[in-house]
This record gives structure tokens, C-alpha cells and sequence, in this order.
């Protein structure tokens, strides 16, 4: 069995665990399907919006996909988010990631 249709058949026994819909996100952006990987972390920001580290994830797929907008959001909801849980290591790696995407868009 493939790691995707195990994630999934874990999601049908317990479908409100947010890490199986990371881990599924994650495994679907190993296999570049991005699109798949895309819809995942939109889901886990809108039902799991606490769900730190999907911020930094869904960024970089945003990056992927040259939606700038997206990537920048994600990144500033993500360290509001860890700040406010008091994740101060996940807040510093986002805000990195805002930075660097800052830096080559003005660059």
C-alpha cells in the first residue's frame, strides 16, 4: 500500500486529525502534485486555521505556483498564528520566509 492510500484510509477513521491532512499535503507535494498538495493546505488553513505548520508549507507552494499575494498572506497568518500560541521558533522561520520572498520580489 502507497503512503497516500494509507494517509487516506487514516483520514476516514479519524478525519479531524489535522497532522494526517499535513502529512497527506506533504506527500502529495513530494510527488509534485502540487494542485492536490494546494487544495490540502487551503483545507487545513480554513478547518485547522491553529495548525501552525502548515503556514510555512502552503507559502512555499504558493511560491511554487508565482502567487505572491498568497505566499505573503500565508506567511504573515502563520506568524500571527505562532505568535499568539507562543511557537516563537515557527514564527521566526516564517518570518524568514516572508523576508527572502520580500527580498527577491523587490530584488
Amino acid at each position: 500500500m502507497n503512503k497516500i492510500s494509507l494517509l487516506t484510509q487514516y483520514l476516514q477513521e479519524s478525519p479531524d486529525d489535522p497532522f494526517l491532512h499535513f502529512a497527506l499535503a506533504k506527500e502529495y507535494e513530494n510527488l509534485d502534485q502540487i494542485d492536490l498538495a494546494t487544495d490540502k493546505y487551503e483545507y487545513l488553513m480554513r478547518v485547522h486555521e491553529s495548525y501552525v505548520g502548515t503556514y510555512y508549507h502552503a507559502g512555499k507552494i504558493f511560491e511554487k505556483k508565482t502567487k505572491w499575494l498568497e505566499a505573503m498572506s500565508c506567511y504573515e497568518k502563520g506568524i500571527a498564528i505562532a505568535r499568539k500560541a507562543g511557537d516563537r521558533h515557527s514564527a521566526a522561520e516564517l518570518n524568514e520566509a516572508k523576508e527572502q520572498l520580500q527580498d527577491s520580489l523587490e530584488g
